[in-house]
């Protein structure tokens, strides 16, 4: 039962860090979202995890080449458990050279040839700028033994990512039955992506790649757009697909991720990824609610070896909020019982921390108490039974 009440703050810090907060319901005065020509899309708050504005957004749709981001997000994984290195030299394989290989005909590749030696950071390269699909079988063979014990990996990891509309059957994109995602998967793992390979973020941004004298630009031409500050991530296109795009921007501290699916050209599904990105930025503020271990409050306690404990949160916490919105966000605490009794440990649950927008409540986060309290002396505490009672 809520029996305190505390007024606390208003909302109006604006930080950047990578932890999620959600709303519970949505927040008032939302801008109207612009008009988006494609089969699916989202536009994702890469701070929050929240979801700004989206349609068709868990409709299982044909991923094409936007399946690479889960590849080079395999790669990133089994060099961060140290199984491989970027420096590693992979021999390729028969099965990555496309001469004679139907499967590779008339599709995107980094020109690799049978008993070339590359390394795994350069064969990463030739995945996310190339969009090679020959890249993508060297490093499945170097990393699994093969495409097939590969694929399973990246269903495993999609798992772990909770991609509930996401199945692989392919190491690259290519139509296969049974292969499929969502507009709202792939910014999941996007944001995954560029929180969790800081090393290899940065491929995303190169707009060329010169291999064996053969120099191709980069298809996400929103890399050039000078009204935006993109760095990714990446484009796919088949006849089943459409095109695709998903696209990253920084805005000061602020970033946010645009995934179209099926647009009707490459110029298309630039112009509805940039409409996304600019709407966000000149609507939305990521605003940061609580700090960690910084007190919002003190509560007194009775019994205890001191008469009061500060109080606050365990964790950040951060909303993506509408600029016109964020003088109206405020919050309280309330307290789960009258009074507080010693001992307490530090980080003990005794509340919740509410957050108001005007009188409705979007968000809620537990009260935790900052410090340790002991149990008082025999004095002392007589002396609190003694006011309780009196």
């Amino acid at each position: 039962m809520l029996l305190k009440l505390r007024p606390l703050f208003a909302a109006s810090l604006f930080v950047f860090l990578a932890c999620p907060a959600f709303a519970d319901t949505p927040i008032s005065g939302s801008p109207v979202p612009p008009p988006i020509q494609a089969g699916a899309w989202v536009l994702m708050d890469y701070t929050t995890g929240q979801i700004l504005t989206a349609n068709n957004e868990h409709q299982q749709r044909n991923p094409a080449s936007l399946t690479k981001l889960m590849t080079g997000y395999v790669v990133d994984r089994a060099i961060d458990s140290h199984r491989i290195t970027a420096d590693d030299i992979v021999t390729v394989g028969r099965d990555a050279w496309a001469k004679d290989n139907p499967v590779f005909e008339g599709s995107s590749l980094m020109f690799l040839k049978a008993g070339d030696r590359v390394t795994v950071r350069d064969l990463s390269r030739g995945l996310i700028v190339d969009s090679g699909n020959d890249a993508c079988v060297a490093l499945a063979d170097y990393v699994a033994g093969g495409e097939q014990q590969f694929v399973a990996m990246m269903n495993n990891y999609a798992q772990k990512l909770h991609l509930a509309d996401t199945h692989f059957e392919t190491v690259h994109g290519l139509d296969a039955p049974g292969q499929h995602s969502s507009a709202y998967d792939l910014a999941v793992l996007s944001r995954a992506i560029i929180h969790g390979e800081p090393s290899f973020y940065h491929m995303y941004s190169e707009k060329s790649l010169t291999w064996n004298g053969i120099t191709q630009q980069n298809r996400n031409g929103l890399l050039w757009d000078k009204s935006l500050n993109v760095d990714g991530l990446k484009t796919g296109h088949t006849s089943g697909a459409g095109f695709n795009l998903i696209a990253s921007s920084v805005d000061g501290n602020r970033r946010l991720i645009a995934v179209v699916m099926g647009a009707e050209s490459p110029k298309g599904r630039e112009d509805q990824a940039r409409k996304l990105l600019h709407w966000g930025q000149q609507n939305f503020d990521t605003v940061q609610i609580l700090h960690k271990g910084k007190k919002v409050g003190t509560e007194r306690v009775w019994y205890g070896d001191k008469e009061q404990v500060n109080v606050g949160t365990d964790q950040d916490f951060w909303l993506t909020l509408p600029k016109a919105e964020v003088a109206n966000i405020k919050a309280r605490y309330v307290l789960e019982k009258p009074e507080l009794d010693a001992p307490l440990a530090a980080n003990t649950r005794i509340g919740e921390i509410q957050l108001y927008d005007r009188d409705k409540v979007v968000a809620h986060w537990p009260l935790v108490t900052l410090d340790n309290v002991e149990k008082g002396g025999i004095f002392s505490r007589l002396s609190d039974y003694l006011h309780q009672k009196l």
